[in-house]
């Protein structure tokens, strides 16, 4: 059996954009930033490390992607993509890496969800926040 699968959550660094590949065929690309952090045990403070993670999409799929903006909070799940390719003005070939997007999980909480939420937080009186 075989398995190549990867799963980010983070979130988007720039808008989704449309690109046109060889035969005319649309896809949708943008980048995922996930974040990792660990405590350094000389100087006892957190580190932390972004990593970015180029996405793809083909297909009628990537009509929802498209309507992702900077900043929106997603799960995506795909498989890793290696490619080399050969720059006009470079000797050796450069490789890059991607996912291949199969699934798309928009994590932003609703506007109305957030509503909700601030008429909850306004009922409190102050006196049991005090407590």
């Amino acid at each position: 059996m075989y398995q190549n699968r990867a799963t980010l959550i983070g979130y988007l660094g720039a808008d989704a954009e449309v690109r046109t590949g060889k035969n005319d065929q649309k896809f949708i690309t943008f980048s995922i930033a996930t974040k990792t952090s660990y405590k350094d045990k000389e100087s006892d403070e957190y580190v932390s490390h972004t990593e970015w993670h180029r996405c793809i999409v083909f297909g009628k799929f990537g009509e929802f992607a498209a309507t992702l903006k900077k900043g929106a909070h997603v799960q995506v799940e795909g498989e890793i993509r290696h490619t080399e390719y050969t720059p006009k003005k470079a000797k050796k070939p450069v490789r890059t890496d991607s996912i291949r997007v199969s699934s798309i999980l928009k994590l932003d909480r609703g506007e109305s969800a957030a509503a909700e939420e601030q008429e909850v937080e306004q009922e409190i009186p102050s006196e049991e926040v005090a407590e």
